[in-house]
């Protein structure tokens, strides 16, 4: 029986090993045909009691692998963007810059998670696809930061995001005006800080 037992566990977990892999394999075959992006988004911030608490507008920047830029311009202004090696945080409204350094996947942000490369995905998510159009993907590391995103496509494109913060809180974001072929290098996602501003390095 114990043997029995063993082998069934063993066939459950090969078969589960077998479904991840299918799942992230579809979840790359979506993103496969996605090299650069750009458009404008709204998010929404709600609260563990799934209550409205915050809502803002702006345009964003996307080249894979590695390169995002996410501007708010309302209700406050700020920006951020993110390379290979680092992501600044500007708050025009305090006049503050932050660095970090982008050195795995737990200091990831979920926008960074969709500008990746495949052996991150593979490595540090456990991923279900839920429709044919939608994926969950749920961090494997201590601290991720998140504790699941939900991605999901049409035509082609990303349409939204909902991502569950290690606080029961969700952001809700939808994407429009997608321009699925922008002429972006890296050099459109370069970012000096302003003079004037304070700066927190976190890799120094």
């Amino acid at each position: 029986m114990r043997k029995y037992l063993a082998a069934l566990g063993l066939l459950l977990i090969s078969t589960m090993a077998a479904a991840e892999t299918d799942n992230i394999d579809s979840l790359l075959d979506k993103l496969a045909p996605i090299v650069g992006l750009q458009g404008e988004f709204q998010q929404f911030q709600y609260d563990e009691n799934d209550n409205l608490v915050a809502e803002s507008s702006g345009h964003y920047k996307l080249l894979r692998p590695g390169y995002f830029y996410w501007e708010i311009d309302s209700p406050d202004s700020q920006l951020i963007v993110a390379d290979p090696q680092h992501i600044w945080h500007h708050d025009r409204d305090l006049e503050t810059v932050t660095r970090r350094p982008i050195v795995d996947s737990e200091q990831m942000s979920p926008l960074q998670v969709l500008g990746g490369n495949e052996a991150l995905l593979r490595s540090s998510f456990t991923v279900e696809q839920t429709t044919d159009t939608t994926f969950s993907l749920h961090p494997k590391g201590i601290n991720p930061g998140f504790q699941r995103l939900l991605v999901t496509f049409k035509g082609g494109v990303f349409e939204g995001l909902e991502i569950a913060d290690n606080l029961n809180q969700r952001i809700v974001i939808g994407f429009t005006a997608v321009a699925t072929t922008p002429e972006l290098t890296p050099t459109d996602f370069a970012f000096t800080p302003p003079q004037d501003a304070d700066l927190f390095y976190y890799d120094e």
